[in-house]
């Protein structure tokens, strides 16, 4: 049964249901309904990402199959249902694609996260440590005077900061940045930290994607 793709039908037309799809990185890629999803599944080029309390399992098909039961005895309001031809199964609300896999990029890339760590969390412009919802990227050079994305121009700022800054140079506002930024020599993404344990699963992922997409023009 679990090599073979059963006909299924929506016990609530759970069929169109959104389901997120993951990269082989674990990055949030895009959204496809869930026959779509269960396509994947029983082709073996994906697999089920369940998240519980903010920890998550992998099942292959088979055994997303196999614990069928034990999940409509202990979860059963957790979960969505489909019913195939010989029994019914969860619907899976993430899936992890198990193909496309690319050696890692160890460069430092310029993403939020890599900028935070690398300031400190502290506004370059009066020196004083925030919380990462209290910071902004600020550029330099203002993107409507040209400035560019790049390590050079891109530096962590209060909101009372940015807001005096605003559309101007730092010398056009009479500010002076704490020290010149510049490209860490090292991956420094691990410094800075989210809290996740009151997110649902789908935001686990999506957040990830916000703080770890590179910066680019």
């Amino acid at each position: 049964m679990a090599g073979q793709t059963e006909p299924m039908t929506a016990l609530h037309c759970f069929l169109d249901d959104p389901v997120l799809v993951l990269n082989r990185g674990y990055a949030a890629t895009r959204v496809v309904p869930v026959r779509q999803a269960f396509l994947l599944l029983f082709r073996r080029v994906a697999e089920v990402i369940s998240v519980v309390d903010g920890r998550w399992e992998q099942f292959d098909i088979s055994s997303w199959l196999e614990v069928a039961a034990l999940q409509q005895q202990y979860e059963s309001g957790r979960h969505d249902w489909i019913r195939t031809a010989s029994c019914e199964v969860a619907v899976p609300g993430i899936i992890r694609l198990s193909t496309c896999h690319r050696l890692p990029d160890h460069s430092v890339r310029l993403n939020r996260r890599n900028l935070y760590a690398r300031d400190s969390n502290k506004c370059q412009y009066c020196g004083k440590r925030f919380p990462t919802a209290e910071l902004s990227i600020d550029h330099v050079v203002p993107q409507s005077r040209g400035g560019v994305n790049s390590w050079q121009n891109l530096v962590c700022a209060c909101v009372r900061c940015n807001a005096r800054k605003g559309n101007r140079t730092p010398g056009e506002a009479g500010m002076h940045l704490v020290k010149k930024p510049r490209k860490p020599r090292k991956c420094l993404d691990r410094s800075v930290r989210l809290r996740r344990r009151h997110y649902e699963a789908w935001k686990v992922f999506l957040n990830e994607a916000y703080w770890t997409v590179e910066l680019r023009d």
